[in-house]
């Protein structure tokens, strides 16, 4: 049987999107096919990675990608991490995706020292990890 694709978009697919991705696939891959992307590819952000591998996720893998139509048209949940992104997702004909968005505080705009940084990567990833672990009690 087909796993739903859930596709996770941000502006740049480097942070909260990744963040997402990884989560997902971690907590519910069996259930789910995971796939995230950008209006934009502005590369993994290492912060990303390091609070992820923290928390035991590695996202290390991943590649900052660029919204595929073909994704697009074949997914079940499209859902949106920032506002930016969802402004302006391309239209979508996809009439059986459900469209969601879940809007999370960008940490790559985080001021002030690398332990403070730091500390708002950790907050947005543990508030992303809490909406993915929902997710995937809540849907079948």
């Amino acid at each position: 049987m087909k796993k739903p694709l859930v596709y996770f978009l941000c502006t740049g697919n480097s942070c909260r999107s990744q963040m997402a991705h990884g989560w997902l696939h971690a907590i519910a891959g069996d259930k789910y096919e995971v796939q995230s992307a950008g209006l934009e590819a502005h590369g993994l952000n290492p912060r990303a990675v390091a609070v992820m591998k923290e928390a035991g996720v590695d996202i290390s893998h991943h590649t900052s990608d660029v919204i595929d139509p073909e994704i697009l048209e074949r997914a079940d949940y499209i859902i949106t991490l920032c506002g930016h992104a969802n402004d302006h997702c391309p239209v979508v004909r996809n009439e059986k995706a459900e469209r969601w968005h879940w809007g999370f505080d960008d940490p790559a705009k985080a001021t002030g020292s690398e332990e403070e940084i730091m500390t708002q990567f950790r907050i947005v990833r543990d508030a992303i990890q809490a909406r993915m672990e929902h997710f995937a009690k809540e849907e079948k």
